[in-house]
Order: structure tokens, then sequence, then C-alpha cells
């Protein structure tokens, strides 16, 4: 009998893909994340946050061999670089400089979520090749100035190569569970212990000032995270954007939707002061039956996503997005915690510089080929700055 001839197919919506069969294909990934599941992709589109009006276009790409789905991707058209952590704006100048059109253009990402994870779902590294050829061709037949595929996994990075995408790179900060010994903290005075005498007397001052203004913290996580606690961090979040002169990217129906479908990858700390809520931080959380699926051994991951304040207590941001969600790490055998985008001043909490990869094809050859001398230019560069943060560890010096 023969196998069924496998067919490439373009769809508008995440709820056109089966949520089981998505998330099972996801847990078969190396690198799956909270993020990349059904349930967070599809709030993103029907609670209006990620839509053609924001300017994200979905158009998920499968690859199906009958009714069996054997590859995936989130596929979006763009109409702005808005959203994405991964910086174009130059090139989108020099595209109109030369009187030529950069948007529309595609990605592959999480929209307004700079996590490092699988973004190619596939069953083998032949059929991600496969997927991510699809994609690229049928950008090609949109007139699509270029795609772009964001905060890759390695696998993701190997087809791009395969099929000649330019590789980006950045830097992000993330923090292990691991003392110097390869064993984990006892708690966060041991964590404190072996950072360098200045990291550590900095932190200790820090928390003292929060606890000095009357702050205490609870967190909750779950299905304990009641309604009125959802709609006080959305007033948290929503006021840091606003201070900024811009509307938050995510909508309160976006968090509703969270708590309803997946609300076993949230943790959430609010910090009250005379018992009045005062701030808030929402930390994302991996270990999932849903996610990992018992088909592999995946990392437990905290992932510090968003935050925000109605009241100002002085080092109040470092205590809620870090010193807090850290302890809770350590308490609970989290492995790793990703600060987020950007932010030197992570590596004085002890969030060490990681490279995170792109992936880049650019439709046309001209622009392609500067694209491509820029980015050899831009990666010694990177990799010199990796190598002058890492020579700032802020752990103490052995020997």
């Amino acid at each position: 009998m023969a196998e069924a001839r496998i067919i490439a197919r373009v769809l508008d919506s995440p709820l056109e893909i089966d949520a089981a069969v998505w998330n099972a294909l996801l847990a078969r990934q190396s690198r799956p994340t909270p993020f990349m599941r059904h349930e967070y992709l599809a709030a993103l589109h029907a609670s209006g946050s990620a839509t053609p009006a924001t300017g994200w276009t979905p158009r998920f790409m499968g690859l199906w061999a009958g009714a069996e789905l054997l590859a995936a991707c989130p596929l979006y058209v763009k109409s702005h670089s808005y959203g994405e952590y991964v910086f174009d704006w130059a090139w989108a100048n020099a595209y109109a400089q030369h009187g030529l059109a950069y948007y529309p253009k595609a990605v592959v990402a999480v929209p307004f979520t700079p996590v490092p994870g699988t973004r190619l779902l596939a069953r083998d590294q032949a059929l991600r090749v496969q997927l991510l050829h699809a994609v690229r061709d049928w950008c090609e037949r949109q007139g699509l100035s270029s795609l772009h595929l964001l905060f890759a996994a390695d696998e993701d990075l190997q087809a791009g190569q395969e099929l000649g995408l330019l590789q980006r790179h950045t830097v992000q900060f993330h923090w292990r569970n691991q003392s110097p010994a390869g064993t984990p903290y006892r708690d966060f005075d041991d964590f404190l212990q072996h950072l360098s005498q200045d990291k550590r007397k900095k932190i200790r001052q820090e928390r003292r000032r929060v606890a000095e203004a009357g702050v205490r913290f609870r967190w909750l996580r779950g299905r304990d995270i009641g309604p009125a606690d959802w709609d006080f961090f959305y007033r948290c979040y929503e006021r840091t954007y606003l201070e900024h002169g811009n509307p938050p990217y995510l909508t309160r129906a976006f968090f509703r939707l969270q708590a309803e479908q997946m609300p076993e990858a949230w943790l959430l700390f609010v910090a009250e002061r005379a018992g009045r809520p005062i701030a808030s931080s929402l930390i994302a959380i991996s270990a999932d039956p849903a996610l990992t699926n018992g088909e592999k051994d995946h990392e437990f991951v905290a992932y510090g996503r968003y935050w925000g304040a109605l009241e100002r207590v002085d080092c109040l941001h470092f205590e809620a997005c870090y010193y807090q969600p850290l302890a809770w790490c350590i308490a609970h055998g989290v492995q790793r915690f990703e600060g987020g985008a950007q932010g030197e001043h992570k590596m004085a909490r002890a969030l060490l510089p990681v490279p995170t990869h792109s992936a880049h094809w650019l439709a046309h050859p001209a622009f392609a080929d500067a694209v491509e001398r820029f980015l050899l230019r831009e990666g010694a560069a990177v990799q010199k700055y990796l190598g002058e943060l890492q020579a700032r560890s802020p752990f103490k010096h052995s020997g």
C-alpha cells in the first residue's frame, strides 16, 4: 500500500489545528515551552492580541499525510517589526531608502515573547527541513520581502542552515540553579554565598530596602490565582506600558483565557504594603504534564515575563522580578530561570549571558548579500561582547 503523500497547508488560524494533536507534536521536541502550547497561541488570536488589526496576520503552516499532522509552525505576516525583540528596523529603513517595501514580511515566532525554544514542530529533522522549505516557498509566492525565524532551537537553525538562511545572534541573561560544585542551591542564602562580596552586599541592601519599606510578598500558582488577582496583575501590567507611552501588547481577555485553559503554567507574586497590594510580577513555568507528555526529560524552567507597580518603592522591581522568583525556584527545584530580553543589569543578580539565535531569508539578492555581510560583522561583535560579559562574572573567583 502506498504511503500518503505529504501536503503543505497554510491555515488562517491556530484554531483550525486540533489542540491535542499540536501539543503532542510539541511534546516530542527538544525545547518545548509553554508559549508554544496551542492554548497560548490560540489565546493570542482569540483575545485580539495578535491579529491583523494589530499587525499580526496568522498563517499557520502544517505538513499533513492524510489526516495526520507531521510538522507545523506558527507563521505570521507582519506589517511592522514591533513585538519581535530581534530588531530589524535598520533593514526596513534601508529598503525604504532604496524605494523598496520591506513590509509585509513573515515571521515564524511567538508574538511578544522573546523566549528561546523549538519553533518548527516536526516528527524528525527531515520533516523539519521540509516544513521550513514549504514556508520559504510560500513567502516567495506571496511576494513577501523576507522570512524571519526568531529565538529558534538548534535543530531549527540547522534546518535554516540547510536552506541557506542567514544566522543572527543576540544575548539574553539566564540563571541556573547550580552552584560551582554542580549541586542545586540549598536556599537563597546559600546562593548568595557563592557570589562575590560586592554583589552579595548589593543584593542584601536592595532586599533590605524593600523590607524596611514595609513590603511583603505572597505567591499564588495555577488555579489559586483568582479573578481578582488576575485583575490586579493586569492593572500593574497595563500601568507599566502606559507609563512608557504605549498600550499593552496583551489584552485582559488574553490572560482570562490563560487562567481558564492553561493555569498550571503561571505563577504570580503579589507585593503588599499595609495590607494593600501595590505591585505584581507574573512568571511562567514549564513543569507541565500536558507539555512534556512524559515522552522527554525536559528541564524545569521558569520564565520572567511581566511586572508592574501602582506605587514606587526603591528596589521593588528587583525584588519582584528577580529575588522572589529566584528564591521560589530554589525552593521548588527549578533548574533554570530565563530573565527575558536584554538587560545587562541582570548580571549583578547572577543571571549570566547566553547566546540566542535567529535565521533570516531575504528575497532581494542584493539586500541578502548586504545583510549577510552585516551579520558577519555583528556576529563577531556579539562574540566579543559575550567574552567581555563572561569575564565579569558575579560569582566568586576560584583559586
